[in-house]
C-alpha cells in the first residue's frame, strides 16, 4: 500500500490533522533520508518519543516503514520485508518484562507506572506481578514469569531478608535472562560481582531532612521508623550520618521502631514517642513512612500538641504526605523515574549482553510544606 492508495487515505481520515501532518512530515524526512533515529525524528517533529513509536508503529503495519534499531527506514516497493521480518530488526519489539514488587498499593505503583511507560515507548510489554512483604520465597513466581510465560527480562524487587533469599539470588544469577534489582543490591558468586541494580538514595533523603531541621533551628531531631520497611536502614544510617555532621547528639534524643498498623501496640508506641520527645526536648522528628508521620500528628492533636508549632515533623515516602492537613513536609523518593531507569538497564543489555555491569543511583527530593517550622522558643 502507498501514501497516495485508497486504503491509505480512508486511514488518513480516521486520524486527527495533527497526526496525519505528522506522519506525512516523517514519511518525507524518510524518503530524504532512508533511515532515521527515533530521537532524530522526536526533534524535527516535534513530537515525544513515544508518539513517534506510536506512528512508526502504525506506518510498519500498513508496509510503508521498516523498524530498526532505534529508528526507522523507509520500505522501497522491490525491499519490503515480511512483518516478522520487520520485528526481527528492532531486538526490543515485542519484549516481555516480567517485574514481581513486593506490593501493589503503597511505594510501587508509581514504580510500576514508570516501569510500563518506559517499556511502551521502546514496544516492549509489562507482566507485572505482586509478592508480598511477608512472603517467604519469590522463586515459584519469578519461576513463572520466566518458564510459564516467556519473559525476556526481569525487573524485580526480591525479600531479602527471608532465609530462600541467597538462593533465589543464585537462581536469578543463573535464570539466563537479564536482571535489574529495584531498591536492592545484591552480590553473586566467589567473587561477590555486583548484579544490576536501580536504587533510590535514601540515606541522602533522610540526611537532606535533618539539614532542612537544623537550619531552621532544631537541635534535637528524633528518628521513628516502620518496622517492616527495608528502607529503614537507610533512611536510619543517613539520619545518623547526618546528625553527627550537623553537631547533632543522636544519643539524647528521640529513636523509635512503630509496629505495623494491625500491632495493638501501635497507639502505645506512638504515644511512648511523644513522651520521650517531651522529656528529651526534642523538637523534630524525621519519620518513615507517611502513615506513621500521618499517626503521630493526629496522636499530636489528642494531646494539644501544635504542629509544626510544638513538632516539627518531616514524613518519608511522600505517597499521600502531601495531601494530610497540614500539609506534611516529606522526602519524595523517584519512583516513576527508578521505574524506567531499570527499562533502560534491561534495554541495553538486551541490545548489548556483554556491557559491563550498571549500578544507578538516583536522588530523592525534599518537598517543604506545613509540618515543619522553626522549634518553640
Amino acid at each position: 500500500m502507498t501514501k497516495d492508495s485508497p486504503a491509505a487515505a480512508t486511514a488518513e481520515g480516521s486520524r486527527g490533522p495533527l497526526q496525519v501532518a505528522r506522519r506525512r512530515q516523517l514519511l518525507a524526512a524518510l524518503q530524504r533520508d532512508g533511515s532515521m533515529r527515533i530521537s532524530d525524528l522526536s526533534h524535527v517533529l516535534g513530537a515525544a518519543p513515544v508518539t513517534i513509536r506510536r506512528d512508526i508503529a502504525e506506518l510498519a503495519a500498513e508496509g510503508l516503514v521498516r523498524r530498526v534499531h532505534g529508528g526507522v527506514a523507509l520500505i522501497l516497493p522491490d525491499d519490503a520485508p515480511a512483518a516478522d521480518e520487520a520485528a526481527d530488526l528492532d531486538p526490543l519489539f515485542g519484549r516481555a518484562l516480567g517485574m514481581l514488587v513486593p506490593s501493589l498499593d503503597y511505594y510501587w505503583p508509581d514504580v510500576a507506572r514508570g516501569v510500563e511507560g518506559a517499556a511502551r515507548e521502546l514496544d516492549m510489554r509489562v507482566v507485572l506481578r505482586g509478592s508480598s512483604y511477608d512472603t517467604e520465597d519469590d522463586q515459584p513466581q519469578l519461576a513463572r514469569l520466566v518458564e510459564r510465560m516467556g519473559v525476556d527480562a526481569l525487573i524485580i524487587a526480591p525479600s531479602m531478608d527471608v532465609p530462600s533469599a541467597e538462593r533465589t539470588i543464585e537462581w536469578l544469577d543463573q535464570v539466563g535472562v537479564p536482571v535489574v534489582l529495584l531498591e536492592r543490591t545484591a552480590t553473586v558468586g566467589s567473587h561477590h560481582a555486583v548484579m544490576e541494580s536501580v536504587v533510590t538514595d535514601h540515606a541522602l533523603g533522610a540526611a537532606m531532612a535533618v539539614r532542612h531541621l537544623t537550619s531552621l533551628g532544631h537541635r534535637k531531631v528524633g528518628l521513628v521508623l516502620d518496622a517492616n520497611s527495608p528502607t529503614s536502614q537507610h533512611v536510619r544510617r543517613g539520619w545518623l550520618d547526618a546528625t553527627t555532621e550537623c553537631g547533632l547528639d543522636s544519643d539524647a534524643t528521640v529513636v523509635a521502631v512503630v509496629p505495623d498498623a494491625r500491632s495493638p501496640e501501635r497507639d502505645t508506641v506512638l504515644n511512648d514517642v511523644l513522651d520521650r520527645c517531651q522529656a528529651t526536648g526534642t523538637t523534630a522528628l524525621l519519620v518513615h513512612a507517611d502513615a506513621e508521620a500521618i499517626a503521630l500528628v493526629q496522636h499530636c492533636e489528642e494531646r494539644h500538641l501544635s504542629v509544626p508549632g510544638d513538632l516539627s515533623i518531616v514524613a518519608y515516602d511522600d505517597e499521600v504526605a502531601g495531601l494530610f492537613s497540614p500539609p506534611l513536609t516529606a522526602v519524595r523518593p523517584p519512583r516513576r523515574s527508578i521505574g524506567r531507569a531499570a527499562v533502560r538497564l534491561v534495554a541495553d543489555r538486551l541490545v548489548d549482553p556483554d556491557r559491563p555491569t550498571h549500578r544507578i543511583v538516583i536522588s530523592p527530593s525534599l518537598r517543604i510544606r506545613g509540618s515543619t517550622a522553626p522549634p518553640p522558643a
